[in-house]
Parts: structure tokens; sequence; C-alpha cells
């Protein structure tokens, strides 16, 4: 069988090469993978919650946040945790990838940046959703500001970092939930956010049911204080949402037009594909990543038209202008892009 981590396609001008120095068990299928740059001395810097993209050979795209401490940039840490039930990105990397293995990512983004002059963080992880809140933790520590964490996990050996957190010191801003599966024994996010300053930002990132858990808590509080970072675990990546499908049998409505400002052209965007792929049909290049809404990669601006946004990036003030065109329909009969 093909290595699907070997030779890959060509990426993006900012791709980076980068090689495995070591490979760390943290928890029940978590591993966190060290890279260093190949052919230069430093990576580029990043920002506490940002995210890299692996590519791999057959054109998959995987988006994996930096653990690490943001002020090192002669290394990067990510972690992945093998996702049996997953897309097999995981699984290829838990058996493919070994010390000395080259790879290739993309530089850092960021759609899950600190705030940070917030008077007060609180910091909300499940299982692997932890990774990104460990760069956050250290960049607190590091400005002095004042947060608190909430990290739970099924098991204690799916408890990742547990190491890490533990050699930090945090004291009492640490709260662990071990709940086996018993939500009784989780977190009580009611009375975390009763507990919260008036204006707390809040983090978080986990399973479902953790976020929505979240979501739920904080409904009265504005969503400007309220930051998520998604990713997918299983199924493949969504294009466009079933509910939009108005196509019957063979027949396939046309759902929408698209307009290109500045090459002054019009195609029609069919309910069965993205604006993306209407895009590359007729030659015109566009850079994606996750192609599910997650990663910001095609974040383009909109001259005319409503959008009807799909994706987990943009905040309410962006999506007054921008767009992830990966994901986005539109309300209106043509929507035009600044292209």
């Amino acid at each position: 069988n093909a290595d699907p981590m070997d030779n890959p396609i060509p990426k993006p001008a900012d791709a980076l090469q980068v090689r495995v120095r070591s490979i760390t068990y943290l928890g029940e299928d978590v591993n966190a993978y060290e890279v260093v740059p190949l052919d230069v001395e430093e990576l580029p810097g990043f920002t506490a919650g940002s995210h890299i993209d692996l590519y791999f050979r057959d054109g998959r795209v995987r988006q994996y946040s930096l653990c690490g401490d943001p002020t090192e940039t002669r290394r990067y840490i990510f972690a992945v945790q093998k996702e049996e039930a997953g897309r097999g990105g995981s699984k290829a990397i838990h058996e493919i990838v070994h010390a000395g293995r080259i790879l290739v990512i993309s530089a850092p983004r960021n759609n899950f940046p600190l705030r940070e002059g917030a008077r007060h963080h609180v910091l909300i992880a499940g299982g692997i959703g932890v990774t990104p809140i460990m760069s956050m933790i250290r960049r607190l520590l590091a400005i002095g500001a004042p947060f608190e964490v909430h990290y739970g996990a099924r098991t204690q050996k799916k408890l990742a970092f547990h190491e890490d957190l533990t050699a930090l010191d945090l004291g009492r801003r640490l709260h662990l939930y071990i709940d086996g599966g018993d939500p009784d024994k989780g977190m009580r996010l009611q009375e975390i956010e009763t507990r919260a300053p008036a204006d707390t930002h809040f983090y978080c990132c986990g399973p479902a049911g953790l976020m929505n858990g979240v979501k739920a808590a904080m409904s009265h509080r504005s969503s400007e204080f309220i930051h998520f970072e998604h990713f997918v675990t299983t199924g493949p990546a969504p294009k466009v949402p079933s509910e939009l499908m108005s196509g019957q049998g063979d027949t396939i409505g046309v759902g929408f037009k698209v307009n290109l400002a500045k090459l002054g052209k019009t195609f029609d965007v069919p309910d069965d594909k993205s604006i993306v792929d209407v895009l590359r049909e007729n030659g015109i290049q566009v850079s994606t990543s996750c192609e599910s809404g997650l990663c910001g990669t095609c974040r383009t601006r909109y001259l005319e038209g409503e959008p009807e946004h799909h994706d987990y990036v943009l905040d309410a003030e962006e999506r007054r202008h921008e767009v992830l065109i990966c994901c986005a329909r539109s309300k209106t009969q043509t929507l035009v892009l600044d292209l």
C-alpha cells in the first residue's frame, strides 16, 4: 500500500518541511509530535491558540493545534489522538510517522486567539481539546494574567498533558474532572459561569457535548466574550449542508450565482457543489485546506449579496464583509466576491 505521508503533493508557497525529532506518549491513544525545521534555523512564530495544517500525499489535510510555548521558534509540538472511527488521518500518523520522518506542514494560523487584555480568562477543555489550551496556559503564565483551567476526560489514562500541567504548578487555577462517562461527575458549567467576573473571556475546545453545554451556560453573555475552537474527528468533511440540497432525483437545481468582481465573471453554483468546486471547475485556483469551515484558509471578502454562513471561524463582525467559500451558500440570488 502507498504510504499516505510519503512525497506529499505540491502545496502552497508557505508550506514548510519539518523533521520529527521526538514522539511522546501523552495518554491513551494520544501522542505528542515534536518537529523541527529542516532547511532553516527557525520556524515562523505563532500565537497561543494557533494551529497548523498537515499535508498528506493523497490530498488530505488535517489541522492540529500547537501546544508548545509560543516563544519557541526552533520547534513545534502538536498532539494527535488516534481515532479508530475517524477519517484515517490520525491512524496514519500514529502508525506511520516515526522519529526522523519528514513532514510537510503549513505556517501557523490562529482562529482561536487569546484576548490578552481581558480581566480574567476561563479555559475549558475536554479530551484532546486541551491541545490549544496548553499554549494559552503557557502564554497567560508568561504575561501574568489571571486565569483558571477546567479540563475533563473520561478516564485518568485519557487525561493528556497531565504531567505537563502538574509541572506548571497551577495550584487552585487548575480543575480536573474524571467523569467516567457520568455527566454528574463532570464540569458544573453553570457554576463556572456564575463565579466568573462580568467581563471574563471564555475559551472552549472539546467534544460537541461540552461545546453545546458551554454555549447554553453562557447564553446570556455577549458572544464577543465566548470563543470556541472546533475540530472534526469523524466522518468526511462536509461541503454543502444536507438541508440545502433541493435537487430531486437526477435534477440538480441552481442554488445561486457567484460573481467575481475583479475578473468580471459569473458562475452558477448548483445545490450539490460548493463555491470552491465551481471556481476550480472553471480554472480559477483558490487556496483551501480543511474545506469544512474550520480553518479559515479560504476566507474571502464579499461586496454584495447576503451569504449564508456555515463556518466555525468568522465572528459576527467579520461576517459582515467576509465569507468562507468552501462551505457558505447565498441567501440572495447572486453573491459578489472580491475576486
